[in-house]
């Protein structure tokens, strides 16, 4: 770990080239899930391949660029796609923008991503506010010498999703009436979605829905004492005695059929943000 000093900072000088000013909020969007950066005003745009360290995005429905600009009169980045560790790219380098966000002032991450859905209860479609996950993707983003300008050796994970911005996400979605549950999410590796026996394993150590991506960056974000709220859209079923064939197209279809609820608790919670009222 005692490399990413120097690479966020060569990061941030980059991006503050482009856009000097100070995001209160970081936003990751998932696959099909690019509609929230539609909403930012006076942006300005930077592909990933233009800042120093960060890995070019290979994923179906990530745009690969960071977004700079207003959402709800407050200053944010947006990050247009994500890295996962199936591309081949370390953790470390996959949540070097968390770290970004933190040194450039940031304050709070709302993280995002499409998964399956294991809990009966689900529907395809759905939210899932993140109350907790299970990290079974083989590997950590704090192994390593820590640098303690970063964030400390052990950081604390009972609650890695704040509880004022769990409760307020679903204060949301009951004020726009739609569904959104409170879950657990857990994260393998892929790229190859489980088997029939893996969704019952996964199912039965607790786990609500399942996906790829979100827990390095939350791990981050609480090493580095970020706020953060994650919200999983459901796209597809992973119910084992029912299981279907899922294709790209249809996960990307279903998520960007979710997205307006999705994009009402970011929009909401970002201008909580600007208020300073969590």
């Amino acid at each position: 770990m005692l490399h990413l000093h120097d690479q966020i900072e060569e990061a941030c000088q980059a991006i503050t080239r482009h856009w000097p000013h100070t995001p209160v909020a970081g936003i990751i969007l998932g696959s099909g899930l690019g509609g929230v950066a539609e909403q930012v005003t006076e942006t300005v745009t930077i592909p990933y391949e233009e800042i120093p360290h960060f890995a070019k995005s290979t994923a179906h429905g990530h745009a690969g660029q960071l977004v700079c600009g207003m959402l709800e009169g407050v200053p944010v980045i947006v990050l247009e796609g994500r890295m996962h560790a199936y591309e081949g790219y370390p953790l470390s380098q996959i949540t070097l923008p968390v770290r970004v966000l933190k040194r450039l002032g940031g304050e709070t991450l709302i993280v995002t991503n499409a998964c399956g859905g294991m809990n009966p209860h689900y529907n395809a479609g759905d939210i899932m506010v993140i109350d907790d996950h299970i990290n079974l993707m083989n590997g950590n983003p704090l192994i390593g010498i820590n640098d303690d300008r970063l964030g400390p050796r052990f950081p604390d994970m009972s609650a890695p999703y704040t509880p004022a911005l769990i409760d307020r996400a679903l204060e949301i979605a009951r004020r726009e009436d739609f569904v959104a549950h409170r879950g657990v999410y857990v994260a393998v590796t892929g790229p190859n979605l489980e088997t029939r026996a893996e969704y019952r394993f996964l199912r039965a150590i607790g786990s609500d829905v399942v996906g790829m991506s979100t827990v390095p960056e939350v791990i981050v974000a609480v090493h580095a004492g970020l706020k953060v709220l994650g919200l999983s859209v459901v796209t597809d079923m992973c119910l084992p005695d029912a299981l279907e064939e899922a294709t790209v197209e249809k996960i990307l279809a279903v998520a960007r059929s979710a997205e307006p609820k999705l994009r009402a608790i970011v929009t909401a919670v970002v201008r909580d943000a600007g208020g300073a009222e969590l």
